[in-house]
């Protein structure tokens, strides 16, 4: 009998399935970090604080350029999922299709945008002079290979949207070891700098994406890959942008407000600068793993809203919610507890560890808010309401944390990066609270079986 990797999301019993699907995701989204970990970390260890800081300092500009064209593949998964549940062959073939060909245009845009603009953008945010030149470097090397990029995130969106997790984390272990050890060849070995690094990511990423479109146009079910079936289908683009362009645009404001902390955080100087971005490094491995319940989320009430099963979806909500706070209170406080030797693997100086504490103090202790915040968003975007999480969340979060750098953090007794940091866990349990009153009044609008 020929294995399976998709998941029957529309019966039997919730959570073990929900685990089934979040464990393998949690794994590649820890691995897909491990990709900028990988350069951060070799960078501070054999270039200096200036190599790291530069590198460390581009992820909010990386995820401000990418995330309006990672939304979209939200709207794929949605689609597909409901689709899949449906069990609407024709649909879903065309909806992958679409969303292929969305991919490819998006990394194309994205590549021409990044390698034009990198460098006037990172003088808006205040990157120091030293730090500056190395980030460009490093920047347009990164966006060169966005297309393999886009390819993989759309066509994993697709993959998670019929239960399919395991495969793209094999193909990320591949593509991880191949990154680590290109790395060190191209810092080490061939002095580099940045753009070893930087060219060690590209590489890696197009072997993930080839093996991600080898294994889909191996598949033999609905969902299967074929490059001649490659185009734009009108009626599914408009689709996959009602739901996910609402989400794309969320994240990229989402990033701007980041933007706006980092050149906060630019402010303070390179030292600083090298402390967060090690600080933010170790965050993002407690973010990503909360984030596979947000992806549950959506991929669950999706092919449950496509069934018809509208009486799963208060379970799957408080379940989603239950697995994320618990994986949000545990890693994030291991986070803190182990704070300064973690910090220590990404540089040796005590004032660039120190710097680094205090946004994990701040942050990843209270970082089960994140998660909550989050996984309500999934389940409302599952629902097919994409638009209302993108006002509440672009008020609730960004807005106060705007508001937060603009008036509190202006203060001269406020002015420090503690008062900088303490706007997340804010503006996350306000957002938290509201998303939860929308999922009640949306709730209402289908029948409870």
């Amino acid at each position: 009998m020929e294995k399976t990797y998709s998941i029957d999301m529309c019966s039997g019993s919730i959570l073990p399935k929900l685990l089934k699907f979040s464990l393998p995701l949690m794994c590649s989204s820890i691995l897909q970090l491990l990709f900028n970990a990988a350069d951060v970390v070799v960078v501070g260890r054999f270039c200096g604080e200036h190599s790291l800081a530069a590198v460390g300092s581009t992820v909010s500009l990386i995820n401000l350029l990418t995330n309006l064209f990672i939304g979209l593949s939200v709207g794929a998964n949605v689609l597909v999922a409901r689709y899949f549940g449906a069990k609407e062959e024709k649909h879903l073939h065309d909806v992958v299709h679409t969303a292929v060909a969305l991919s490819i245009a998006s990394g194309v845009i994205l590549t021409v945008f990044g390698v034009v603009f990198t460098k006037q953008i990172l003088i808006w945010m205040q990157t120091p002079e030293e730090v500056l030149d190395l980030a460009v470097t490093y920047l347009r090397i990164y966006f060169l290979g966005m297309t393999v990029t886009m390819i993989y995130n759309f066509c994993s969106a697709i993959l998670r949207a019929v239960g399919d997790t395991k495969r793209p984390l094999y193909y990320l272990m591949y593509a991880g070891v191949i990154n680590v050890i290109l790395n060190l060849f191209f810092v080490i070995v061939c002095n580099l700098n940045v753009a070893g690094v930087g060219l060690a990511t590209v590489i890696s990423q197009c072997v993930s994406a080839v093996l991600i479109i080898r294994c889909m146009m191996k598949e033999k079910e609905g969902y299967r890959l074929c490059l001649q079936d490659i185009r734009f289908h009108g009626r599914y683009v408009k689709k996959i942008l009602q739901i996910g362009l609402p989400a794309g645009l969320q994240g990229t404001i989402f990033a701007l407000s980041n933007v706006v902390i980092q050149s906060s955080v630019n402010s303070f100087g390179a030292v600083v600068m090298a402390g967060n971005a090690a600080a933010s490094n170790i965050e993002g491995f407690v973010y990503v793993a909360m984030n596979a319940f947000h992806q549950a989320a959506v991929s669950f009430v999706g092919q449950n809203m496509g069934a018809g099963k509208f009486g799963r979806i208060n379970k799957i909500a408080v379940r989603s919610l239950i697995c994320v706070i618990v994986t949000g209170c545990l890693l994030g406080n291991l986070a803190v507890l182990f704070g300064h030797p973690l910090l220590s693997i990404y540089s040796s100086k005590e004032e660039v560890i120190a710097d680094g504490m205090v946004r994990l103090q701040m942050i990843c202790g209270m970082y089960a808010l994140c998660g909550m915040m989050d996984v309500m968003v999934g389940i409302l975007r599952g629902l097919g309401y994409s638009v209302m999480p993108m006002i509440v969340s672009l008020i609730g979060a960004c807005g106060l944390r705007l508001l937060w750098i603009f008036t509190i953090f202006q203060i001269p007794d406020f002015h420090t990066t503690k008062m900088l940091y303490l706007s997340y866990p804010v503006s996350w349990t306000i957002t938290f609270m509201v998303h939860v009153i929308c999922f009640f009044v949306v709730r209402r609008r289908f029948p409870n079986t």
